[in-house]
């Protein structure tokens, strides 16, 4: 092969392929099947919506307060001695009744005091009875040598006053005395309880000294913080100066936790205190249970016992024809997505009366049978088609709040 051929190939063999192949590339392009056309589809989503119903809804305020007794005094000896004598009551924990003697001391010097006292009723019953006999005596010389009218010294009148007057002094102190005697048996002031004592048989105690906490029985107190907002919710009673008589609030039930198991007591707010609290801006009312210490229907129900942590819930008033909504309604702060009836979601703004961790409480914004959403959907805009699917949810008999505590929200 010369060498003009072998050019000729290097030159003619490379355009052959390309030319073959662009033949077969333009025979598969002519003979290839045409691609199926697709209309787009648009996909609906569906969400769950439930139905406006409006209501008249009992509102339901909750907080929380540690028992407490309603009256506590420190037991305090009125005389001075050694104590001989204390009654089984007299301990920590220990009932007693009102009138109880709690303990003696002893009464060896104030009986010996008496009996001063009674002798000296008896001396100066004496001396008036002389001081008498004088005037009887001076009177009579007096209408037998005297003129005129006798001096009231002469007569004795300021001697027998002043005798009648030992004669009052000694029957005090022996009253006194007899006092004294009495205190020294210490009786209990009111049915109650002991919460602690620092003296015990054969000690010896001075007057003014304590000797013992104690605390009745009758009524509990519970004093439960609430936010100023809540207070609109509240039928609680004002007390103005003048108002005679203690008035009565609403209802209150109480829940506690003792040895596993939650009992519950009936109680009532009575008052609110007369300041807000500084650091948390709270306001405290005072619920009362009465004989907290009584048994129940329940027979394991154990005592409300001082110290003693519960749960309150406040009756409130009545939200007239509101809507009670899953807490899953609400958007943002204030707004709710309507479905219309060409299934369509619409923003609509909403007023609020309450918003709990379950529930929000709607007044305005909604009307009886619309339709509110409650799924989470992304890139929300108001005609956005959707497809509904209706869902019962459970109409609240009541509606209660956040739990709020002496630390505040």
């Amino acid at each position: 092969m010369n060498h003009r051929t072998e050019k000729a190939l290097k030159i003619g063999l490379p355009v052959a392929v390309l030319l073959v192949g662009a033949g077969v590339s333009s025979t598969m392009f002519t003979l290839k099947p045409e691609a199926p056309t697709r209309t787009p589809v648009t996909v609906i989503p569906q969400v769950r919506v439930v139905k406006v119903d409006m209501i008249n809804l009992p509102l339901i305020v909750r907080s929380q307060g540690t028992v407490n007794p309603r009256t506590e005094s420190q037991l305090v000896p009125e005389v001075t001695g050694r104590i001989i004598e204390v009654s089984p009551s007299f301990v920590a924990g220990g009932f007693f009744e009102a009138g109880d003697i709690l303990l003696r001391i002893d009464p060896h010097d104030y009986e010996q005091v008496i009996v001063q006292r009674e002798a000296e009723i008896t001396a100066a019953q004496l001396r008036i009875a002389e001081e008498e006999a004088e005037k009887e005596l001076a009177q009579w010389g007096w209408d037998r040598i005297g003129t005129g009218e006798a001096r009231s010294l002469t007569m004795r009148e300021p001697q027998i006053a002043s005798a009648k007057a030992g004669l009052a002094a000694a029957q005090a102190n022996l009253e006194t005395a007899r006092r004294n005697l009495a205190r020294t048996q210490v009786r209990a002031p009111y049915a109650g309880r002991v919460r602690d004592k620092t003296v015990d048989r054969g000690q010896f105690v001075t007057i003014g000294t304590p000797v013992a906490r104690i605390y009745a029985v009758d009524v509990a107190e519970i004093r439960l913080p609430l936010p100023d907002d809540e207070l609109a919710h509240l039928n609680l009673p004002l007390n103005y100066r003048g108002d005679a008589g203690r008035i009565r609030g609403p209802r209150v039930k109480l829940r506690a936790n003792f040895a596993g198991q939650v009992y519950e007591w009936q109680g009532q707010i009575v008052r609110t205190e007369g300041e807000i609290d500084t650091r948390t801006r709270m306001v405290h009312v005072v619920a009362e249970v009465n004989n907290p210490y009584g048994r129940g229907a329940d027979p394991n129900r154990p005592p409300l016992a001082a110290g003693m942590f519960v749960e309150a819930e406040i009756e409130g008033r009545i939200a007239e024809q509101v809507a009670a909504l899953p807490r899953a309604a609400l958007r943002g702060n204030n707004q709710v997505l309507v479905v219309d009836n060409d299934e369509r979601l619409q923003h609509r703004d909403v007023t609020l009366l309450r918003t709990t961790p379950t529930h929000i409480i709607v007044t305005q914004g909604l009307d009886a049978g619309e339709r509110v959403n409650l799924s989470s959907i992304e890139a929300v805009s108001d005609g956005m088609k959707v497809q509904t699917f209706i869902v019962e949810t459970e109409t609240p008999v009541t509606v209660p709040s956040t739990t709020y505590t002496e630390e505040g929200l």
